[in-house]
């Protein structure tokens, strides 16, 4: 049982933790991970961080930076140690190898494969520690965390609008609603997904590149993968033919089946960026894990909405939603909100009964 002072120092540890993780990689398909290795004072002796697939983890990034003995430590990490052998070993084995006294880790692994690694550390006669700054790791691995429990990407959802709810103005110009700031966050985004997803509509209206540009316009490092959703032919000349990715293309009538083929390619992070109908498509079906919404200071009116059908009919079908972030980009205003689950209806108590003895009831 540790005390408040020494919970109060393991948090501190592990938001270090989860500060290192930032370092890695958000793409790629593994989740980023960092760690720290403590002396029995306290004091940090090493530390860590996942520097992307095929590259050692956090736990043996650290403990590769003492070279000596590394016997009694305590190794506070943001995710359980993984369990499984991929690219690399165990994590869990190393740290048993090592001869670590003690795991401290924030969320456990869901990972089918990857996960177990507490229980295999405890087996070992190590002292393991989990939940510590669980919910800053959870919001901090979300994207990860979703995709892995849920075997398929974790999508966002992207539009841009007016005040008034329009994507278009009544003549289909929407060219440019939001402002350079704005904008350029969205390139951002790009760059943090695997995967960005339009339909056909999009891609014969406007002929977008897809690609994820600096301010200058020059070709940022990591590019998402192009996806195309609808039966239509892309055209020969079309920008996306140019992608530095490979571009993929499904007709899009089940949307599942499209994200289960992605999450088996690698792709962990989609980023939903065409127009009205399949923006709707993904949100009446579940699969909006987040939304992006960026709201421009003007009115349009019309018919051109940034949403359409989404199955909903009444008042007490809408779609709930918790709002994240609130940031103002330039004139504009950025909006990051997550789908809220439902509640379940509280069932009535039932009336109760005794059942006779049985042999097995004893």
């Amino acid at each position: 049982m540790t005390t408040p002072e020494q919970q109060a120092q393991l948090e501190k540890l592990m938001r270090h933790a989860l500060s290192l993780a930032g370092h890695g990689p958000i793409t790629g398909g593994n989740p980023q991970v960092g760690c720290v290795l403590v002396d029995a004072t306290g004091k940090i002796v090493a530390e860590g961080w996942h520097h992307g697939a095929g590259t050692p983890h956090a736990e043996v990034d650290a403990l590769a930076k003492l070279g000596g003995d590394t016997s009694g430590l305590t190794a506070v990490v943001t995710l359980e140690p993984c369990n499984h052998h991929g690219r690399t070993g165990p994590c869990a084995q190393a740290l048993l190898d090592a001869g670590v006294s003690r795991v401290v880790y924030a969320v456990s692994d869901p990972g089918p494969h990857s996960g177990g690694g507490g229980e295999r550390l405890r087996s070992g006669g190590v002292e393991v520690i989990a939940g510590v700054a669980k919910a800053e790791a959870e919001d901090f691995l979300h994207s990860w965390l979703t995709a892995t429990r849920l075997q398929r990407p974790h999508v966002t959802v992207k539009w841009a609008s007016t005040l008034d709810g329009r994507a278009a103005a009544a003549d289909g110009t929407s060219q440019w609603i939001t402002g350079t700031a704005a904008r350029q966050h969205v390139h951002e985004q790009r760059a943090r997904a695997d995967a960005i997803v339009v339909g056909t509509g999009t891609v014969l209206a406007d002929d977008p590149s897809l690609t994820a540009r600096g301010d200058a316009g020059e070709l940022l490092e990591s590019q998402p993968q192009p996806v195309v959703l609808g039966r239509r032919e892309i055209p020969a000349d079309a920008q996306l033919r140019q992608h530095p990715e490979k571009l993929r293309q499904f007709d899009g009538s089940d949307l599942n089946a499209a994200l289960s083929e992605l999450f088996e390619a690698g792709i962990r992070r989609v980023f939903v960026e065409g127009g009205p109908t399949i923006a709707s498509a993904f949100i009446a079906a579940g699969l909006a894990d987040e939304l992006l919404i960026y709201l421009a200071p003007k009115l349009l009116g019309g018919p051109k909405v940034a949403l359409g059908e989404l199955g909903v009919s009444t008042m007490a079908e809408a779609k709930d939603l918790s709002i994240t972030e609130l940031r103002p980009l330039g004139n504009d205003v950025l909006i990051v909100a997550r789908p809220v689950a439902p509640s379940v209806p509280a069932q009535p108590a039932a009336e109760p009964t005794v059942a006779p003895a049985t042999e097995t009831d004893a």
